[in-house]
């Protein structure tokens, strides 16, 4: 049983959410927003770093999902989207974390069937598949989406021995 942390970034709310693959499906362990106000951006990526930092300090998970990031039609939001990224990225590789990186399709191929798919049709099947009673705060829903997309992703390619990257001296190598 292995812990999954997906991440869906965000300058002003990044949203967590953390799922138990148990083999044959997940199971809901816990999800919400790391919220950081409208200050400077530096005091913002913190708070994202930290936030990340805090929620895998509780839950202990050994992998992360992380949304890659789409270019917008405003390239300094695609910018500030980025480094929200790259603070929650370097929390889950300070941690030594597993990271993989998915598309918002790839994501909703993954969960929906169907990479066109809208929010609310992602956040149904999240409920749908991890038996939740109550809609999750959407940011929140995205990042159980790409926790659920990364914990498929894990079982498909572990039997194929695709998966097992270990670190050494400092790189990343299959």
């Amino acid at each position: 049983m292995t812990l999954v942390l997906g991440i869906d970034p965000g300058s002003r709310i990044t949203g967590f959410g953390v799922v138990r693959d148990v083999g044959k499906g997940c199971e809901y362990v816990a999800s919400g927003c790391i919220r950081t106000g409208s200050g400077p951006l530096p005091e913002r990526l913190q708070i994202v770093y930290r936030g990340v930092r805090e929620v895998i300090g509780l839950y202990e998970p050994v992998t992360m999902g992380i949304e890659q990031v789409f270019m917008a039609r405003n390239a300094d939001s695609a910018l500030k989207l980025g480094q929200a990224r790259g603070a929650a990225i370097v929390a889950g590789a300070e941690a030594g974390l597993e990271i993989a990186e998915y598309t918002a399709t790839q994501v909703k191929q993954a969960i929906v069937g169907s990479g066109g798919a809208d929010k609310e049709q992602v956040m149904m099947m999240v409920m749908h598949l991890l038996k939740l009673t109550e809609k999750p705060q959407i940011d929140a829903s995205d990042a159980l989406a790409i926790a659920l997309c990364h914990a498929h992703t894990r079982q498909s390619l572990t039997p194929h021995g695709l998966l097992g990257a270990r670190r050494r001296s400092g790189r990343l190598r299959l």
